[in-house]
């Protein structure tokens, strides 16, 4: 039960790192190449902002997802089937 909390913990705590460094990332980079508005003295940081603030929001959503694949292994190791005895 130990190894499954800290692995749920694990994969938790790297979700809600990697997810919103990941989002930031693609997201500037299609905003960038999509608006030519992006980046140049008029937009103010409208872009960069919108793009901080859905980086925010996924962390929430990037701690769930750690947390469901923490889970999907352990269940999926504890129902591999026993190796085939020997004869």
């Amino acid at each position: 039960m130990l190894g499954l909390t800290l692995k749920i913990l694990g994969f938790g705590l790297l979700g809600i790192v990697v997810t919103p460094i990941v989002v930031g990332i693609v997201g500037l980079t299609l905003a960038y190449s999509l608006d030519s508005r992006c980046g140049t003295p008029g937009d103010s940081g409208g872009c960069e902002m919108g793009i901080a603030s859905l980086a925010v929001a996924s962390a929430l959503p990037g701690l769930a997802i750690g947390v469901a694949f923490a889970l999907y292994l352990h269940f999926r190791k504890k129902r591999a089937t026993p190796p085939a005895p020997r004869p």
